[in-house]
């Protein structure tokens, strides 16, 4: 079983710059995706930023060039850098973490309680 702890949310002012991060228990955090998703008041959840094991990168359009993924495999953590922030990035953010043994079973699929972040003045 793996649990994946947020911290780093808080308000900020637009254009300024907040960092999350996301500890994991477990063992299986090298050799695992992770992700960011957020989730708007009366919007779904969204694909942020994706990491893969591999160094592999994805973002979402909204947030290409101020949001960097990284991660640091013996901290067990994954952080998201987030620069230039607009008040539309207002949302709970949550921490993935998705595994699997080989390509012939499923994933195993974890998330974070979430993280609230405001961006207002």
């Amino acid at each position: 079983q793996v649990q994946l702890v947020e911290s780093g949310g808080g308000l900020v002012q637009p254009g300024g710059s907040l960092r999350l991060s996301c500890a994991a228990s477990g063992s299986i955090f090298s050799i695992s995706d992770l992700g960011w998703y957020r989730q708007a008041p009366g919007k779904q959840r969204e694909l942020v930023a994706f990491l893969t094991t591999d160094g592999n990168t994805n973002y979402a359009d909204s947030v290409k060039g101020r949001f960097t993924i990284s991660r640091d495999n013996a901290k067990n953590t994954v952080y998201l850098q987030m620069n230039t922030l607009k008040p539309e990035d207002t949302a709970v953010y949550y921490c993935y973490l998705r595994h699997r043994a080989s390509r012939y079973v499923s994933w195993q699929a974890y998330w974070g309680q979430g993280t609230q972040v405001t961006v207002s003045s």
